[in-house]
C-alpha cells in the first residue's frame, strides 16, 4: 500500500479547503429579478398635466441662454448647432405673472439642417402640491413650427418614478422680434 508523503497531504488538504470556499462563495450579480411587491408598486395611474412653458431669451433676466454653436450656425437657415441651456418657468396660465408650478431645466439644440427642429433634453421639476420635488424627463425632437409637437416622457422621479408617456406642445405665443415664446403643454403620464 502506498503512503502519502506529509508534504502532499498538506497540498491536498489546501486544495480541498480552497475548492469548498470557491463553491460556497456568492458571485457578484449584475442583475436579478425583483417582484413588484418588493418595490411597493401599486396599480398604475394616468395623470394629465397642463401648464405653460415660458422660454425667455431677451431682456435683463433670460431663462434660455445660448451656450454653444457651430462655426456654421449663424449662416445656417435653421440655426444648426445652436445649443441653449434653459431654466424656464412652468405656469398655470399663459401670462408670465401666472402662478409658477415648476421649472423646465435642461438643454435644447438645433439638430436639423433642413427644418427648424430641436433636440430637447429636459427635466420638468415640479414645485407645487403633491408633485413638489418630483420630476419628469423629456427626450425627443421638437419641430417648432408644427402646430402640435409630440415628445416622449422617458422617466421621472418622486411621484413620477417609473413614468412613461408623452407631452404635446403647442405654441401659444412667439415674439419674432426677440425670440421669446410661450408654449402650452399637455402631458400624459403613466406612473405608480
Amino acid at each position: 500500500m502506498a503512503q502519502t508523503h506529509p508534504k502532499h497531504t498538506y497540498t491536498i488538504l489546501t486544495l480541498i479547503i480552497f475548492s469548498s470556499l470557491i463553491l460556497q462563495a456568492q458571485p457578484h450579480q449584475f442583475s436579478r429579478k425583483l417582484s413588484t411587491k418588493s418595490l411597493n408598486f401599486k396599480k398604475q395611474k394616468l395623470t394629465h398635466l397642463h401648464f405653460y412653458f415660458h422660454d425667455i431669451v431677451a431682456g435683463n433676466h433670460p431663462t434660455a441662454v445660448r451656450v454653444a454653436e457651430a462655426t456654421m450656425t449663424n449662416t445656417s437657415r435653421t440655426g444648426f448647432g445652436a445649443t441653449v441651456m434653459i431654466d424656464d418657468p412652468l405656469t398655470v396660465g399663459p401670462e408670465r405673472s401666472s402662478k409658477i408650478v415648476g421649472r423646465a431645466q435642461g438643454i435644447y439644440a438645433s439638430a436639423c439642417l433642413s427644418d427648424t427642429r430641436l433636440l430637447m433634453a429636459l427635466n420638468y421639476v415640479f414645485l407645487e402640491g403633491k408633485y413638489n420635488g418630483s420630476t419628469l424627463s423629456i427626450l425627443g425632437t421638437n419641430s417648432v413650427f408644427s402646430p402640435v409637437r409630440e415628445m416622449p416622457v422617458v422617466g421621472g422621479s418622486g411621484v413620477f418614478r417609473f413614468a412613461r408617456g408623452y407631452a404635446l406642445a403647442k405654441t401659444h405665443m412667439f415674439n419674432i422680434n426677440n425670440g421669446d415664446a410661450v408654449v402650452e403643454y399637455n402631458v400624459y403620464v403613466q406612473h405608480y
